[in-house]
């Protein structure tokens, strides 16, 4: 896997992580950030690679800093 494949799947992984320890399913949550489910799953995967803006989306659906959604990720 490439440096950067391991960032979004990292990422994706604490996304997941985060939504699933507050009780949203992901189809609500990518709701609340005004995503498509899809999308959602494409992030958490690994496989999409969001934008600023969209991590930020993410962060604040969660009501965390973005520097949390990333804490662990390499």
């Amino acid at each position: 896997m490439q440096p950067n494949q391991n960032l979004r799947k990292g990422f994706g992984q604490r996304i997941r992580e985060l939504r699933t320890s507050q009780g949203f399913s992901q189809e609500a949550f990518a709701d609340r950030c005004g995503f498509v489910r899809t999308y959602m799953s494409r992030i958490e995967t690994g496989t999409a690679n969001p934008s600023l803006d969209a991590a930020k989306v993410l962060a604040e659906g969660l009501g965390v800093s973005l520097l949390s959604c990333l804490r662990g990720c390499s």
